[in-house]
């Protein structure tokens, strides 16, 4: 073996083992105390999934190793989840690639030894993200030297925003978004390059193959798709200007494009293919001003990596890259325009990659627009053009030997200068993924031990209401269907929904309608109206507003008649709707169907401590004005760590207590009330009528929560934080951090 191989495998060997290596350290939950350690670990002695959505990709992979497809049942033909938006359940939409590597991994890995799945998924994402890092190597090595290569290739595998997602315990399909887009654009260049009209068939095909697979690994592989469309436009428009021959082009986009869709067609379904092309269409039209749930409240507004990416974000997330590429750009482009340099430097870069890298760099960033998790597109081409960089400068240091450096030294000099480079430009991203690597687990003890009192002690029927954000846990702990989960309004599905018989209502459901409606319930003090919410919910779905909004034309009006009738009887419901908002006698009946079942559904709601993370989302979705389309809540909500001193309590957010002499102020202000609440016992105490904010102390859990007044005595306050008996709801099951609720049947 040569040289130049084993140069090549021990690059190979470097960039594996240090993406692998580094992500092992999740595995041992170091951001967590020795002694608490043990609260986060399963019943393998491994941390719970860092990563809920985690647990959705192991009940699909559990699901089809069990019947061979990927969903609960079958409908008519198609396979639908029967525990996510329940009722009545969704189709299932999702990219299967992650499912069919977890089962195959599974299988040969239990041919030697007995592992669970669990176990199996928990640890895939160490094997199989260092791999981008290898792709990208062997992409760059094609433009540039095996230094530069290097260097892109470990900057690939260790981009701290890519590292997080792809940590031992995030089973998700990030791991298939850097390798995919590198490998089809890689394939897509050799196409073009390559002066083997043969062999630029072939290339020309595996692009092909390669996107077709990136299309069952992820639900954004057409962002690469439509880039590399556009491009092609361009390319050749930029071929008809100068002249230039356009039909090995135009052969290279038509098979590429070819292959595409047959291989859509024929093992996914035509379906997908009519999606693809129709998709820009029906994403134009639903994409207005107002959004396409409106009124309705967006919950995708709460989640945090599907808000616009800050500057800060983006330095962290890409690390050196971010502008190493940009310097690299501008080296390139430099050397492309001189010949002789190009010659000498990069042989095989040319203005094709360049004008690819620049269109694949502004995608990256014009999708950041769309929610700072899309920093993951940027990553491959900055990492790419760093690397170039770096083979750049190693380049211009063997300069060096020509005319600063002894015979003996000179060698010894340029090797500790290359080696130097590299390790300069590395290093910020292994610093800065060891700070990200403090997380903690996305489940406790807890939280588990009252889902499999859920599991073992409840009808297989029951419906667990909770926030959307445990909705994966819930179903994957519990087994039990859940009102929402992590997929919410199943956004992805929003561009093909009027192609599916599976979506009756169009955009309308599943939508986050349903998530206002949950929200209401907690954020109310009317129990029974939180009853009568859940008990729609729970029975009927969102037939009951969806029907309403067929009658009334008016979602405000909806949503004002349902709160009026939710918390009565079914005969005062029925004359309100009559008496007061005109509803025809059929009307009426039709919509009690749904809001007073005959026959409700059993239904449980859990709650847990960390929901207070996220209750200003109750509050804010949960009093929604709907002919404003902006929160009714003049909120207050502060939920944070407090640090005691004897009977001195204070936290980061301006609050002062003395406990001795009862002594409370929050930002300078005494609040209307303290509550006090330590090991079971509850003490309240009205301070200043005045003022409009209570303050909540959780001694036993040192935490605060400063809350307006108005929701002293809301649902979400009393099963979540008091955590006492009510008269409409009672606990079933509690521990120290999470209460199952029973909700009463009216009779």
């Amino acid at each position: 073996m040569s040289n130049k191989h084993l140069i090549i495998i021990a690059a190979v060997i470097l960039i594996f083992a240090a993406g692998f290596l580094l992500r092992l350290e999740s595995a041992y939950v170091t951001g967590t105390p020795v002694e608490e350690k043990s609260f986060y670990l399963d019943q393998n002695n491994l941390p719970y999934m860092y990563e809920l959505d985690s647990y959705y990709n192991y009940r699909l992979t559990r699901n089809y190793l069990e019947h061979g497809y990927l969903g609960d049942v079958k409908v008519d033909g198609q396979e639908w989840d029967m525990h996510s938006y329940y009722p009545p359940g969704v189709p299932l939409d999702y990219p299967p690639m992650i499912v069919y590597l977890a089962a195959f991994i599974s299988a040969v890995v239990n041919l030697f030894i007995d592992m669970p799945l669990l176990v199996v998924v928990f640890w895939i994402s160490a094997f199989i993200a260092p791999l981008a890092g290898i792709v990208a190597y062997f992409f760059t090595r094609r433009l540039s030297n095996g230094t530069g290569a290097l260097a892109a290739g470990l900057l690939t595998a260790l981009a701290p925003f890519y590292f997080i997602r792809t940590v031992p315990g995030w089973f998700d399909t990030d791991i298939f978004v850097i390798s995919f887009p590198i490998l089809v654009i890689w394939l897509f260049w050799e196409a073009n390059h390559t002066p083997n009209q043969r062999n630029s068939l072939i290339f020309s095909i595996l692009a092909g193959f390669s996107m077709f697979l990136f299309a069952t690994a992820w639900n954004g592989w057409q962002y690469y798709f439509y880039l590399i469309i556009v491009f092609s436009i361009l390319w050749l428009c930029g071929c008809l200007i100068k002249k230039r021959p356009l039909k090995k082009f135009l052969c290279i986009i038509l098979t590429f494009v070819l292959v595409t869709f047959g291989l859509l067609a024929i093992l996914t379904g035509y379906l997908n293919v009519i999606k693809l092309v129709y998709a820009p269409l029906e994403f134009i039209r639903i994409s207005g001003a107002q959004g396409p749930w409106y009124p309705w409240p967006d919950v995708y507004t709460s989640v945090s990596e599907l808000s616009s990416a800050n500057v800060e974000g983006v330095v962290s997330g890409i690390g050196v890259p971010l502008f190493g590429g940009f310097f690299g750009l501008l080296w390139i482009l430099r050397i492309l325009l001189n010949k002789s340099l190009k010659e000498r430097y990069l042989k095989s870069l040319d203005w094709f990659f360049y004008t690819l890298s620049i269109l694949w760099i502004l995608t990256g960033f014009l999708a950041l627009l769309k929610g700072s998790r899309f920093i993951i597109l940027l990553i491959p081409p900055l990492a790419i053009c760093t690397g170039i960089m770096v083979g750049l400068c190693v380049e211009y240091l063997n300069i060096l030997k020509f005319n600063m450096f002894s015979l003996i030294t000179r060698k010894r000099v340029i090797y500790v200068l290359t080696v130097a480079v590299v390790f300069l430009v590395v290093t910020p991203s292994v610093v800065n993924i060891s700070k990200t690597l403090n997380m903690p687990p996305g489940a406790d003890d807890n939280q588990m031990d009252s889902l499999e009192w859920i599991k073992y002690n409840t009808p297989n029927s029951t419906i667990v209401v909770s926030g959307w954000s445990a909705g994966h846990l819930i179903t994957y702990a519990a087994d039990r269907p859940v009102l929402m989960d992590g997929r919410m309004g199943y956004v992805e599905t929003l561009q093909s929904r009027s192609l599916d018989k599976g979506y009756p209502f169009g955009v309308k459901s599943p939508s986050p309608a349903r998530d206002y409606w949950v929200n209401h319930a907690f954020a109310t003090s009317n129990e029974s109206l939180s009853i009568g919410i859940f008990r729609m919910l729970t029975s009927s779905g969102d037939m009951a507003f969806l029907t309403m909004d067929e009658y009334t034309k008016n979602t405000s009006l909806n949503v004002e008649i349902l709160n009026g009738i939710l918390g009565v009887d079914n005969k005062t419901a029925l004359n309100i709707m009559i008496d007061r908002y005109n509803l025809t006698q059929n009307q009426a009946e039709t919509i009690l169907k749904y809001t007073h079942p005959d026959n409700p559904s059993h239904y449980v709601i859990w709650t847990y401590f960390d929901m207070l993370n996220k209750g200003f989302w109750i509050y804010n979705f949960g009093e929604w004005n709907f002919n404003n389309n902006t929160s009714a809540a003049s909120l207050t909500y502060s939920f944070n760590d407090i640090h005691r001193d004897v009977d001195l309590i204070t936290d980061k957010s301006g609050l002062i207590a003395d406990l001795n002499s009862n002594n409370i102020t929050y930002k300078g202000n005494v609040p209307y009330c303290l509550v006090e609440i330590s090991e079971g016992s509850l003490k309240k105490t009205y301070l200043n009528q005045s003022n409009d904010f209570c303050v909540f102390l959780m001694l036993d859990k040192s935490k605060s929560l400063i809350i307006s007044k108005k929701y002293e005595n809301s649902l979400f306050i009393k099963l979540a934080v008091e955590r006492e008996d009510i008269p409409y709801f009672k606990s079933l099951y509690e521990n120290n951090d999470s209460d199952v609720w029973q909700g009463q049947q009216y009779s």
